[in-house]
């Protein structure tokens, strides 16, 4: 059981790298946008309790108010 949770830490280390890294040509307001929808779908998974529509709709929304406040 430990060898699974290292292996899934450093799996986790990894993703996170790679993720960082491919946000670094990214201008700013396609870095609001990203967030954005990050929060958005965070907010819609939360308010519909999970819902994939809830949670692709919150995405969607919250990608658009993030690309205009990037402006």
């Amino acid at each position: 059981m430990k060898t699974r949770e290292i292996l899934s830490a450093g799996a986790m280390a990894l993703l996170f790298a790679l993720g960082v890294g491919g946000c670094s040509g990214m201008s700013a307001q396609d870095k609001s946008t990203a967030i954005g929808a990050g929060a958005g779908a965070v907010g819609g998974a939360v308010l519909t309790g999970g819902s994939a529509v809830g949670t692709v709709g919150g995405a969607a929304v919250g990608g658009v108010i993030g690309h205009e406040v990037g402006k």
